[in-house]
């Protein structure tokens, strides 16, 4: 199998952005801090199979509703704490967790906590919002849409208009003040699709204001630009991301169309025969939620596969940390 391989091109940047970095790292030391306690992540931490499934055999439990704590509180012991993942959450939720008496560490990636902060804002300025997204259902938009639901309407990326029903179509949607709206967007999508959509908007709604720095975050621009350099020079593009991962299938959407042989897989056990057939140069990348040695796995298949495989590596890293978050106890949380 794939012994016509001559190149494999690693995008950089790849995998792990600072945000989930910072997010994984929150839970991992919170559960080394437990003594026979099960740690309690609201949704899973990042979008990737892989790190979930490792964190909970590290004795992290993940819930989707805090009517399951409540339940579990009944069967086993638990930390008084609740980490909140990457990708934001609605306000409700942090008061709702604070009465239960638990204490928050707040793992939102800083970006998607500045696309929170100018909801809140413009909706207090009197602003109608359009929120930008891939589905009402991703956890970042609940989040952010979260914020002020009642000034907000969800709209697709223009190339997703029909996927899901919930989001309205940039071509048709209405507003109550045309004269006071302003766009918003999920952090993760494709920056191109993402451009377009807004274009759209712009020529809808003249008054349309564009937030000065745009939501789309560093990590998911880079990894697009990545893709777009070594797409050119590649007969096939591989990407490594779960199939819930916004950013990755992104990634992978991008591929295709650039490259027209792409395909998205967790991990080397998903790699088909079939997909080699007459490739000789491969590029590969991963999403800001796939473990590295999931890439590496790939590598050493290639190698072990092709003995005079030349391994490339594309690009420029990234230099990007954010600061762990504190714990915030269930009275200061209240406090607002």
């Amino acid at each position: 199998m794939g012994g016509m391989v001559e190149t494999l091109i690693l995008a950089r940047p790849r995998g792990f952005c600072a945000g989930v970095v910072m997010a994984i790292e929150a839970v991992e030391q919170a559960a080394r801090a437990l003594k026979g306690q099960e740690l309690l992540v609201y949704h899973e931490i990042v979008h990737n199979r892989t790190v979930v499934e490792r964190l909970k055999a590290k004795g992290v439990h993940f819930v989707e509703d805090l009517a399951e704590v409540e339940r579990l509180r009944r069967e086993r012991p638990l930390a008084p704490t609740l980490v909140l993942s990457a990708h934001g959450h609605p306000p409700r939720v942090r008061a709702e967790a604070a009465r239960m008496g638990l204490t928050l560490l707040d793992a939102t990636c800083p970006l998607v906590t500045k696309v929170h902060t100018e909801a809140r804002r413009f909706a207090q300025e009197g602003y109608w919002i359009l929120l930008i997204g891939d589905s009402a259902d991703h956890q970042e938009i609940k989040g952010t849409y979260g914020e002020a639901p009642e000034r907000t309407i969800l709209v697709a990326v223009h190339t997703h208009v029909g996927k899901d029903p919930r989001l309205a179509d940039p071509r048709t949607v209405e507003v109550p003040d045309p004269e006071k709206v302003v766009v918003l967007t999920q952090t993760t999508l494709s920056v191109d699709d993402t451009l377009a959509t807004i274009e759209i908007l712009k020529a809808r709604f003249p008054k349309l204001v564009v937030p000065a720095r745009k939501d789309l975050c560093y990590a998911t621009q880079n990894r697009q630009e990545a893709v777009k350099r070594i797409a050119p020079k590649v007969d096939l593009f591989l990407v490594l991301t779960s199939p819930h991962s916004s950013n990755g299938m992104r990634l992978y959407e991008l591929a295709h169309r650039l490259v027209g042989r792409a395909h998205a897989l967790e991990s080397v056990r998903d790699l088909k025969e079939e997909w080699l057939q007459g490739v000789r140069r491969v590029g590969v990348t991963s999403a800001a939620s796939t473990p590295e040695d999931l890439v590496q796995e790939v590598v050493a298949y290639f190698r072990a596969q092709n003995p005079g495989l030349e391994v490339l590596e594309e690009g420029e890293p990234e230099e990007v940390a954010f600061r762990m978050p504190r714990p915030i106890p269930p009275e200061e949380v209240l406090r607002g």
